[in-house]
């Protein structure tokens, strides 16, 4: 069978129709994304969650008829039996009777995933649920259950490629499972007690309790490798800054919105460009392309989603420090979604908890060429000028667009730049390949003792070059 799944989510009472079909979309590219193929989708409103299954019984009933491949229409054996019994009989004929239709139910659902028949093999849910909630939910069905945080975990599980988001990654997945273990160590009752003796755990001491003292001492050995690697990070960070005319430019905004296709627009670098949710989760760091003065390095980062686990908005804010840092924030927003204004929220909200609120942004409506037809295309860049000052409307895969957006970049950088004269006499003449890398040389002149150098660049390089030319 091929990865068939369905989706399945609760309405709570407050929550807008756009607000929750945007989710519900986002959680089907988050399956995509996975490579599952979403072959139904089940919503309930409800003013709270179901505390057993997550959804209603008659919500459930319905997706076990459609998992399993029974006509709605027709009664199921549970239904069947009950509706006999209600014409008479005890009340507790009654329980005994829905007692066996239900393990009916569950034994044909058992069946069923084994003869491989199922319309779906998974139900994804779009939300975090609890452990019991899962099980129950699996075992009425007759699917395997992943949340939405499962989800999100298992494409961060597959697509983290450094040291450093493995193990991020990891941590979270660890305190995702451990609450699970405790649901599964209470499941196996006293069988999941071990005896105490030579080379035994102690007294009383379960395997779900080891399991768990095993997480604990991974996640410990796992902050220890990120403390690590931190290290190493802030150790090329600060080369970077120490490095003469440098400039940083950051691409932040949420999953999808096209960071990794402007990125190589900008750098003509091989990054990898995919229509996935969190394609990219390590941050990629290349130069502006043509180069010039200063020298632009670009930064790619992971993106951001509503309702991103906590457990993994810690672990990935060390790779976020790069935003922190930056000189220019380009947030980039997929004008093409109709709930970009939501996602400009939740990326403002990340942007203010790593403390980059301070950060020169220039907001990127990217996609452009995905609305309409032309003049849909104007109407809506019209619209988002107006409300966006200063913004810029484009689409990544057009190259005028991509050259505007490096001359706005520059732009912004050759404000902070400085005039000055420079001497360069014929002595230090190995300094002029460091002057012209530096600097835009507006004039030069020369005379019997040197070259004279009018230069615009910044403040520290040519105080940097003033010095080395006085002690050459």
């Amino acid at each position: 069978m091929s990865k068939r799944a369905v989706v399945a989510a609760v309405q709570l009472t407050g929550v807008s129709d756009l607000e929750f079909e945007s989710s519900l979309s986002e959680l089907r590219e988050l399956a995509k994304t996975l490579g599952f193929e979403v072959v139904g989708t089940f919503t309930q409103k409800r003013t709270n969650f179901d505390s057993t299954a997550y959804l209603g019984t008659g919500k459930r009933d319905e997706m076990r008829r459609f998992v399993q491949g029974e006509n709605a229409s027709d009664p199921t054996e549970e239904e069947g039996v009950t509706a006999r019994t209600a014409k008479g009989g005890s009340k507790q004929q009654d329980k005994k009777v829905a007692r066996h239709g239900i393990v009916a139910a569950r034994e044909a659902a058992k069946a069923l995933a084994e003869s491989d028949t199922r319309r779906a093999a998974f139900v994804l849910v779009d939300h975090e649920i609890s452990p019991s909630q899962a099980r129950n939910l699996e075992n009425e069905i007759g699917c395997d259950v992943l949340d939405r945080t499962m989800v999100i975990l298992e494409i961060f599980h597959r697509h983290a490629r450094s040291n450093a988001a493995r193990a991020q990654v990891e941590i979270a997945r660890l305190r995702y499972l451990a609450p699970r273990l405790r649901e599964a160590a209470k499941l196996a009752g006293p069988q999941g007690r071990q005896r105490s003796g030579v080379g035994g755990r102690g007294a009383g001491e379960g395997a779900g309790e080891a399991d768990r003292a095993k997480i604990r001492d991974r996640i410990a050995e796992l902050k220890q490798e990120i403390t690590a690697l931190d290290l190493e990070r802030q150790v090329q960070r600060a080369r970077r800054q120490e490095t003469q005319g440098l400039a940083r430019v950051v691409l932040i905004g949420y999953t999808n919105a096209g960071k990794s296709t402007l990125m190589r627009a900008l750098t003509g670098s091989e990054v990898l460009v995919a229509n996935k949710l969190f394609a990219t989760l390590d941050t990629t760091v290349r130069a502006l392309v043509p180069d010039g003065v200063p020298r632009v390095l670009v930064s790619d980062t992971v993106g951001f989603i509503k309702n991103l686990p906590h457990d993994l908005v810690a672990s990935f804010k060390s790779t976020l420090e790069e935003a922190a840092e930056a000189s220019l924030l380009l947030h980039v927003i997929d004008a093409s979604d109709p709930g970009f204004e939501r996602q400009i929220a939740v990326t403002e909200k990340v942007i203010a908890e790593i403390e980059a609120g301070d950060v020169p942004r220039l907001r990127v409506f990217n996609k452009i060429d995905r609305v309409g037809d032309a003049k849909a295309q104007i109407e809506l860049a019209k619209a988002l000028r107006a409300h966006y000052p200063k913004c810029i409307v484009m689409s990544a895969v057009d190259p005028n667009a991509v050259l505007k957006l490096q001359k706005t970049i520059r732009s912004f950088f050759s404000r902070r730049l400085v005039k000055a004269e420079l001497f360069l006499p014929w002595s230090a003449q190995h300094l002029r390949g460091e002057l012209f890398a530096n600097c835009v040389v507006l004039e030069e002149r020369a005379d019997a003792e040197g070259a004279f150098f009018r230069v615009r660049g910044e403040r520290a390089d040519i105080d940097g070059l003033r010095e080395k030319i006085r002690i050459a």
